[in-house]
């Protein structure tokens, strides 16, 4: 038997009964769909759906975002062709504002992942993510600690996140009670000062709220927002989340 590899010609030729979800769809030609789907073993790919567009197609209905489907591609392109699309189902769909929380986090996940690298842990806290997102009830703190455990866990398992429990320089441990400067592909550096062109001023306690995953401190959730806005936009370099400003306009979340 010969052993398939992730990303070798050979395997991306054929894929069959990939678990995926649906990103984002977009019009292709006069009858298809081009399909960003996130899978678990394949991480973010693009496929060609033709003829999905059609009125009597079997792909028209499937090609939604946030759609749990299993992936049957072949290709040896960056562009793969869609063979078959099975749903799964099991996965309630957001509504309201919790939609445009999917959406936002779609949106994050299509301009920092790169495509063909499998991030199987990624995919499952996606899942269980958007699950949580379709939770009845949710008042707009919920929402803003699911996008933020989220962000995290995007950012550290892109290799982005920096340890929040200690001083980048000196390797001290950060104090609850001091303040900090956030550098982005630096870290925390105790600092005196109320405002820094460098960074962004954090309390301590912050910082180590976010590294225990504890967000019941009002003043933690707050920075928390602003410390992941100011990471992902240096490594989105200029790129618009427009489901985040719709979010800032709607909730301030």
């Amino acid at each position: 038997m010969t052993a398939r590899f992730p990303g070798t010609a050979h395997e991306r030729s054929r894929v069959d009964n990939a678990a995926g979800l649906v990103l984002h769809s977009y019009p292709f030609r006069e009858t298809s769909l081009i399909i960003e789907a996130f899978t678990r073993e394949h991480g973010r790919v693009a496929l060609v759906a033709r003829g999905a567009r059609r009125p009597r197609s079997q792909l028209r209905g499937l090609m939604q975002a946030f759609t749990p489907l299993l992936l049957s591609f072949a290709g040896k392109n960056e562009l793969r062709t869609l063979h078959k699309a099975e749903w799964q189902g099991g996965l309630a769909l957001p509504q309201g504002m919790g939609l445009l929380c999917g959406f936002y986090i779609n949106e994050l996940m299509l301009k920092l992942l790169a495509r063909d690298d499998p991030h199987p842990q990624l995919f499952d806290d996606y899942h269980a993510t958007l699950q949580a997102l379709a939770t009845p009830g949710l008042n707009q703190t919920g929402y803003a600690i699911i996008l933020r455990r989220f962000e995290q866990r995007l950012l550290a398992e892109l290799g982005y996140a920096q340890p929040f429990t200690h001083e980048a320089d000196s390797g001290k441990p950060v104090v609850a009670e001091l303040f900090y400067s956030y550098v982005c592909e630096r870290g925390a550096c105790q600092t005196s000062a109320e405002h820094t062109r460098d960074g962004l001023i954090l309390r301590g306690k912050t910082l180590l709220d976010l590294a225990s995953g504890d967000y019941a401190d009002p003043a933690s959730l707050m920075q928390g927002k602003q410390l992941m806005r100011h990471i992902i936009n240096h490594h989105l370099a200029g790129q618009t989340l427009h489901a985040r400003e719709l979010l800032k306009d709607l909730q301030q979340l």
